[in-house]
C-alpha cells in the first residue's frame, strides 16, 4: 500500500500565498507520477498539477498556471505544492494523488493512490 497526506490548507486572503505538502509512504516512488486535484463544493473534482517522482517533468492546469509550483523535497519523501497569487476560485479540498507513470497522467483514472484531503480557503 501506499500512504499519502496532505497538510498545509488553512484560509489566506486573495492575493495571498499557501503552501501544501504530500508525505508519501509505503514504498518507492522512483516510477510514479504524483499529482494534486482539488474538489470545490458541488464541482467535480479536477486536475492541479502533476510531476514524475524521478526527473523534471511538470505540468499544470490552466487555470493555475504561472501562480502555483508542484516540486520535490527530496529529503522528507514530500510532494509539495506552492500556490502563489490565490484567487478565492482557488477555494476548494485539495487532494494529493499518486499513480504509476504513463501516458495520459492529468485524467484522474490514472491515479491508484489518494490521500484525505486539505482545506484551502481563499477569501476576497
Amino acid at each position: 500500500q501506499v500512504q499519502l497526506v496532505e497538510s498545509g490548507g488553512g484560509l489566506v486572503q486573495a492575493g495571498g500565498s499557501l503552501r501544501l505538502s504530500c508525505a508519501a509512504s509505503g514504498r518507492t516512488f522512483s516510477s510514479y507520477t504524483m499529482a494534486w486535484f482539488r474538489q470545490a463544493p458541488g464541482k467535480e473534482r479536477e486536475f492541479v498539477a502533476r510531476i514524475r517522482w524521478s526527473g523534471a517533468s511538470t505540468y499544470y492546469a490552466d487555470s493555475v498556471k504561472g501562480r502555483f509550483t508542484i516540486a520535490r523535497d527530496y529529503a522528507k519523501n514530500t510532494v509539495i505544492l506552492q500556490m502563489n497569487s490565490l484567487k478565492p476560485e482557488d477555494t476548494a479540498v485539495y487532494y494529493c494523488a499518486a499513480g504509476p507513470s504513463t501516458q495520459s497522467m492529468g485524467d484522474i483514472g490514472r491515479y491508484t493512490w489518494w490521500g484525505q484531503g486539505t482545506q484551502v480557503t481563499v477569501s476576497s
